[in-house]
Order: C-alpha cells, then structure tokens, then sequence
C-alpha cells in the first residue's frame, strides 16, 4: 500500500474518534432518530467505533511489515513554528499493535454498551466521551512530537474522570478525584521533563531525538529529564508505588471503563517509556533502569500478595477490586523488561502489555456480567453453597471466567506467557553495565510472583466457579448473544497471540532495536 493511502487511514483513524464525539452531541437527523434517541445515540457509538477499527485493521493490513522499524503513513507540517512544534504523525511496529488493540477495545465496549447501557446521565454524554477518550489514546500512539504527546496523553483524563464520577458505582467520587488528582500531578511533571528535552535539543520531534541517541543532551540534563517523565509516566503505567488511584478506579468504574482503564490507558505510560526515554534520553534511562526494575518487582509482589488478601475467606474482598490489583503486578512485568534496556525484554514488555489489554479487558467485562447477574461482586457473597457456582448456574460463563484467569496467571500456549517469559529472559542477561547478579536477584523475585499470581486466581475460580448450587437458587442467564460477540474477539486474539507470538514479535522486534540503538 503506498504511502498516502497510510496516511489518509492513520489520519482518519485519529480524527473520526473526535469527529464521531462531536456528533453524537448534536440532534441527530430526522430519518436516524429511531423511536428511542437513546439507542440511536448508541448506535452511533456502535457505528463510529466500528469504522475506526476497520481503518485500523485497513491500516494494519498495508503496513509493510518487511520494514517495521520505518516509521509509515507519515504526516509532517508546522504547527507553531516559533516553538518548533509540528503536527507530525506515523506508526511504526511498536505503536501498530496498540493502535489495533484500542481501536478493537473501545468498538467492544461500545458494542456492549448498546446492550446494557450503565446507570448514568445521558447517553450523549457518554458516547461523546467513550469516542473522545477513543480518538485521545489513538493519538497518543500515533503522533511523533512530544507537546503532541502531553496533549493527547492528558485529552484521556477528562473523559474517563467523568466515566467513573457519573457512571460509576459505590465511592464513584472519591475514586474519580483520586484518578484525575495522581494523573494530573504526574502529568506536570512529565510535562517539565518534555519541556526541558525540547529547549535543550532544539526540537520536540520524537523521531529526530531518537534518531541523535541524546548527543544533542548533556548527562545531567538526560538524568533530569527521564526522572521527571519517567514519574508522570509511571502514574499511568502504573507503578508501586504510584498506583494507589487504580484499586478505587477500577472498582467504582462501570464495566467499559474498567475495561478502557485496564486495556487502554494503562499502556500509554509504558509506551511512553519505549517511545520517549529509552532511545531519547539513553543515559537517563541506564542510570534509573535499576531502580525501575526495583520497583515493577516490588509491584508484581505485592500486587500478588494483595490478590491473595483478597481472595481468602472471610476477607470480604471485591472481585474487581482483586483484578485491579492483578494489573498492578502484570504492569510489573512490563516494567521489569522495559528495564532490562535489552530487546528480548522490551519485546516482551510490550508483547506483556498487547496480552493484558486483551485478557484483562476479558476479566473485566466477566465481572461486569457476574455484578449484573448476581448484584455484587463480593467474593464471600459469590462463594459458598449459595454463591455463584457458576459451572452450575451458568457454565459458559463460568468456563470463560475460569479460561481468563488461566490466561492471566502465564499458561503456555496462551498470550499471556510469552510478555512475562520474554521480561524474565531480559532480566537474566540485561544491558551492559547494569549488574547482573541484582537483576537475577529481580528475576528470582518476579518467578516466586507468577507463582503467587497462580495461587490467587485459582482460589477465586475454585470459590466463584466450583460449589454445589443451593437447590432454591434462581435460574440464572448464561451467556447472552451481545455478550458472545463482545468477549469472543477477545478469546480468540488471546489464543491466537499464545500460539502464534511471532505475529506480534516479528513487529515489535526490528522497531525496538532501532530505538535501542540497532543493539
């Protein structure tokens, strides 16, 4: 495919989200009204999202991936030349896959929407901010200037604040102003080390900054500038321990929320690392690499001990809560390989990051049925004689449940093995000049994880799954045809990616190593 038809998708692919969120919040015309305006705004949500995924698939399709490490699709015009600010966008094989993913998420979340719209204000409000934060994290993969960058980065804050604060369930508020206080906190200070990158180099271009290595950087300004992006990214990302909000976020937000917040978000920050640090600010980045990998160990533990807190009897805990948790420690994977500053490690970081969209997204949209079903997702209410039994009450349901936590616990042959392996390999023989025996130490402490991540999820298949039904218990619905179309894409990519990684690989591999100095 030549280059301006790349460049007519990606543009239409970033522009038709914001578009399509403007629409929504005008009348819609006489013959599309329906005899429901709320469906109709839905369905055009539905519409919407559906046509961005099948530019971004169109996209995919025509990118050439005998040169993925080439940035492709390519637009370049000044912006505000005074400040050397340009409107540059391209998409390369780390930012693709991404692409792909949100674009899939947010069709999925809309598509179930339709269905089973949360309780909330106006449907309006809602498509038009699904489809704002849609086309703000598509510009976050996309664009190629760092004031582009914090600009699209922070476009998602707004529409997911008010996600969780008007949709949401139990301390909505209080979660939403935790979110929106940690996130902006991080995102000034990012915004200091980007400002300070681009007076220093002369220039806010992603791909020229790459491209010198931070020749045009001294040390110091390298070490200053990767600590202050480095936290406003690790907010997102999110690191222990900066990933207080999460818990709160995730557990008040409606179902496609969580499953945007988990799937989408969250990877914008570990982008940013593989983007913006590692080939920009090199020396930076080697200096605070053990540190990092430090803390995304401390992460995985943790957030495991956590899930295990929660999943015991008699604890009270709240099933989306414990998800939210589990992505504090499947970050932690992602993190540790990224700071390995090796490409076995990065490639399994961002293939660890593809895998936990689709898998956790899948969690999150099984709760999300279960809360509907049952009418709480607290784990002692859902175990026992009277709880869910959901091989029982509803066996498919149950089967997919029990096949997404298995997914994300690392078994072979599913997508969720090869991000955590892959970091794992990183970390046994990291870059050159960062020590080896402590990131054997890091590696040792991160393989005691999966074990402790196993531990949690088969206690809450066992507990939620398993069990004998009460012989009073109400019918309940089994998996609904919206349903089905919604959570099978999700399967079938998370077998697919299992069994077949090189697909992903074969993308991320030449890209990475471009941006980690063709090492």
């Amino acid at each position: 495919m030549n280059h301006t038809v790349l460049q007519v998708l990606l543009l239409a692919v970033v522009v038709l989200p914001l578009l399509g969120a403007l629409g929504a919040l005008l009348p819609a015309p006489p013959g599309l009204k329906g005899r429901d305006p709320e469906q109709a705004v839905l369905r055009h949500g539905v519409s919407v999202t559906g046509a961005v995924l099948a530019l971004s698939i169109a996209l995919a399709v025509g990118f050439d991936r005998a040169q993925p490490s080439r940035m492709q699709g390519t637009t370049d015009v000044s912006w505000i030349p005074a400040l050397h600010i340009r409107l540059h966008l391209g998409v390369d094989g780390v930012s693709l896959p991404l692409i792909v993913l949100t674009a899939l998420l947010t069709f999925l979340c809309a598509l179930h929407a339709y269905y089973k719209m949360p309780e909330g204000p106006t449907a309006k409000a809602f498509v038009a901010l699904i489809l704002l934060l849609e086309g703000g994290t598509l510009a976050s993969f996309a664009v190629l200037d760092l004031i582009l960058f914090f600009l699209a980065f922070e476009m998602v804050l707004i529409p997911m604040y008010f996600l969780i604060g008007r949709w949401g369930g139990n301390g909505k508020e209080r979660a939403a102003f935790r979110f929106i206080l940690y996130t902006l906190l991080g995102s000034v200070v990012m915004l200091l080390g980007l400002l300070l990158v681009g007076f220093k180099a002369g220039t806010f271009d992603m791909v020229t900054l790459a491209t010198d290595k931070g020749s045009g950087l001294s040390h110091s300004t390298q070490i200053i500038a990767a600590l202050a992006i480095g936290l406003g990214l690790a907010v997102k990302a999110p690191m222990w321990p900066l990933h207080s909000w999460l818990p709160d976020a995730h557990t008040a937000a409606p179902t496609t929320g969580s499953v945007l917040l988990a799937g989408v978000l969250l990877k914008m920050g570990t982008y940013g690392f593989v983007r913006i640090v590692l080939p920009i600010t090199p020396y930076g980045a080697h200096t605070f690499a053990p540190y990092l990998a430090a803390f995304a160990v401390v992460g995985i533990l943790y957030g495991s001990l956590a899930c295990l807190a929660l999943a015991r009897q008699g604890a009270g805990g709240d099933l989306k809560r414990l998800i939210a948790y589990s992505s504090v420690g499947h970050m932690g994977f992602v993190l540790l390989g990224i700071a390995t500053l090796t490409p076995t490690g990065v490639n399994g970081a961002l293939f660890a990051n593809v895998a936990h969209g689709l898998i956790t997204g899948l969690l999150f949209f099984l709760v999300g049925a279960v809360k509907e079903r049952y009418g709480t997702t607290d784990l002692d209410r859902l175990s026992g004689a009277t709880g869910a039994a959901l091989y029982g009450a509803a066996p498919r349901l149950g089967g997919l449940l029990a096949f997404g936590a298995v997914a994300s616990l690392g078994l072979p042959g599913l997508a969720g093995f090869w991000g955590e392996m892959l970091s794992m390999f990183g970390a046994f023989r990291p870059a050159a000049g960062l020590d080896r025996g402590a990131y054997l130490t890091y590696l040792t402490l991160a393989a005691f994880g999966t074990l402790l991540t196993a531990s949690y999820l088969l206690v809450v298949v066992r507990r939620v799954c398993m069990g004998e039904r009460d012989a009073e218990a109400r019918v309940l619905a089994d998996v609904r045809g919206y349903e089905f179309a919604a959570w099978t894409p999700l399967v079938a990519l998370t077998v697919l990616a299992g069994l077949w990684p090189a697909a992903l690989l074969g993308l991320t591999n030449p890209a990475v190593r471009t941006l980690l100095g063709g090492s």
